[in-house]
């Protein structure tokens, strides 16, 4: 039988009165911190475990959570918040499943309404359509795609704990010694920031050449979330900022700004975008990426930030001044040794970052299935 999704829920509209509760904010990917609290809390709004929390604004992009981290939190009164009233019908972590799903998130873009923002409220994803199959089967499917989920979630952990071994190899081989003072054009063959594709993000397509954002560059991180394509007439067109194996990504503008991380193989052939720069060394590139993230916490912040006594920051760092930065340069026996050990940690987690990939297709076919009910 097909039931709408207001049919199932219900939404929430208490509003905080007292207590100290946590703050939650809400992506695509779950309840994350949030980026910025009003100073009045007494408009936020209160959730409960097993509700669902949306960004109105953001629907497009899947920005919806379930929350099975707090028995009561707050959020932003820009949220909207819904529960499941009908659990004889439907289990919340099916419905989880449910609004996951690629024909949600079409769903959600299409009715989406707005003069300036496009806007997608509780009254309009109320009327999408779900067809439920019994609640054991219900079981089955939330039981294996919690496997697969458990399973991408342990190879991060192993992954998570190889970047921490190393970053202490690091410290331990390279902390307090006199090395020559350089500044970084001498040691990368190519310095230089990328360029908006023509037509701009209404131009991005699901698949063809890889355009690498501020968005997927974290410290020891590459996140393939909001991982955008463009197509090979796009990608000519920025032919001279072609990224290869050997490259450290570098944020030059916004809130993540002086982030680095290295190129995943898998993500290649790819470009990158006014907001990214390239910083390929003629050789250790493993040293050179360590290296550049740990100066990040300190003397790029300060040196290239700019940051004065008033703590503001610039918006944005340029070419001229990445190539003038003078870094601390060791021996190369030194960078061929780490890179070396690096280069063994870095195929096993390639190897469960391809195994993650995997894991998510067959989440992915399991959702799949699920919209074509």
């Amino acid at each position: 039988m097909i039931y709408k999704l207001g049919d199932l829920t219900i939404q929430r509209r208490e509003k905080y009165s007292t207590g100290d509760l946590p703050i939650c904010g809400v992506s695509k990917d779950g309840i994350i911190p949030p980026k910025q609290q009003e100073a009045d809390i007494s408009i936020y709004n209160v959730l409960y475990r097993n509700d669902f929390i949306f960004n109105p604004a953001r629907m497009e992009l899947n920005s919806i959570a379930f929350n099975d981290r707090y028995d009561k939190a707050i959020c932003s009164s820009l949220y909207e918040i819904f529960y499941v009233k009908s659990l004889d019908l439907v289990l919340p972590e099916y419905l989880q499943m449910v609004v996951k799903t690629d024909n949600f998130r079409r769903f959600c873009s299409f009715v989406g309404s707005g003069s300036v923002r496009e806007y997608c409220r509780y009254a309009n994803i109320s009327d999408y359509p779900i067809e439920l199959p019994s609640i054991d089967e219900q079981q089955k499917l939330v039981k294996y795609n919690k496997i697969i989920q458990d399973r991408i979630l342990l190879k991060q952990k192993i992954n998570d704990n190889l970047v921490d071994s190393l970053q202490t190899i690091y410290h331990e081989r390279f902390k307090n010694n006199c090395y020559d003072m350089k500044p970084l054009s001498e040691i990368c063959s190519k310095i230089g920031s990328g360029a908006t594709p023509k037509g701009g993000k209404e131009s991005y397509c699901d698949k063809g050449i890889s355009l690498i954002r501020s968005t997927n560059v974290f410290d020891f991180k590459f996140s393939y979330s909001e991982l955008a394509h463009i197509n090979n007439d796009q990608a000519s067109a920025l032919s001279n900022v072609v990224v290869n194996s050997d490259d450290v990504l570098f944020n030059i503008t916004g809130v993540s700004i002086a982030r680095c991380c290295m190129v995943p193989p898998d993500i290649l052939p790819a470009r990158v975008n006014q907001h990214v720069m390239i910083l390929r060394p003629f050789d250790g590139k493993y040293w050179s990426y360590y290296l550049m993230t740990h100066l990040c916490d300190a003397d790029i912040k300060s040196q290239l930030l700019g940051i004065g006594q008033s703590g503001s920051t610039r918006e944005a760092i340029n070419k001229q001044e990445m190539e003038s930065f003078i870094i601390p340069v060791p021996p190369k026996n030194d960078v061929k040794s780490f890179g070396q050990i690096a280069e063994s940690f870095y195929k096993q987690i390639h190897k469960n970052n391809i195994g993650s990939a995997q894991l998510y297709d067959l989440q992915q076919i399991m959702l799949a299935r699920l919209s074509s009910r």
